[in-house]
């Protein structure tokens, strides 16, 4: 279930606002520019599928998002333990790339989650907005959005990713170290979790 969490910047000791109703979420979410949907989940797409058969399924959905956005290119990123024997070093590095806040200049950041979670964190007039993404949501994060992404200590999801510039993913970090006083994915699933299952 996605979840969005709002704190001030100044740090999470104030919850602004916690909502896992998905029109709440895209209601809070539209003022920022921020697109946020839920796709149907596709039950004969396991989880560790491979890109074609990912884009395969997702066709008709990414046919329409291409239309309405122009985008230049699609692919299918995946990070799950054990899929490779330096599975720690990748998810680590991984982690450390998207950890820090940044920008993009030139692309908006559009993830469709196949299977698996993470966390985007916007950091936006003087708010920080948590969204918990899992599978069968889309966010799109416009460029020039101050944010970070956290896909915890033990990644695992597998997503697609849509371009307007061939490029792809190019991050202008701001220095700042607000990442650090936020909690990161590993606590906020472990909350979410638990609170669903409750």
């Amino acid at each position: 279930m996605t979840l969005l969490t709002t704190w001030p910047e100044s740090g999470p000791q104030t919850v602004v606002r916690r909502t896992a109703d998905p029109a709440e979420i895209a209601a809070a979410l539209a003022p920022l520019g921020v697109r946020y949907e839920q796709w149907p989940v596709r039950a004969d797409v396991p989880a560790d599928a491979g890109g074609d058969t990912v884009l395969t399924a997702y066709r008709t959905e990414i046919d329409r998002l291409n239309s309405e956005e122009g985008f230049s290119s699609v692919d299918v990123v995946a990070l799950h333990p054990g899929d490779a024997p330096d599975w720690p070093q990748r998810a680590r590095a991984a982690r450390e790339k998207f950890l820090t806040e940044h920008t993009h200049d030139d692309d908006d950041e559009v993830r469709f989650f196949v299977s698996g979670a993470g966390i985007f964190y916007l950091h936006v007039a003087g708010e920080v907005h948590a969204v918990y993404c899992e599978k069968g949501d889309l966010l799109g994060v416009p460029k020039g959005t101050t944010h970070w992404f956290d896909m915890g200590t033990e990644p695992s999801f597998t997503a697609i990713r849509f371009f307007h510039e061939e490029d792809g993913w190019i991050g202008n970090f701001t220095g700042s170290g607000i990442a650090s006083r936020f909690p990161g994915f590993d606590d906020i699933h472990a909350g979410h979790v638990q609170a669903q299952t409750a």
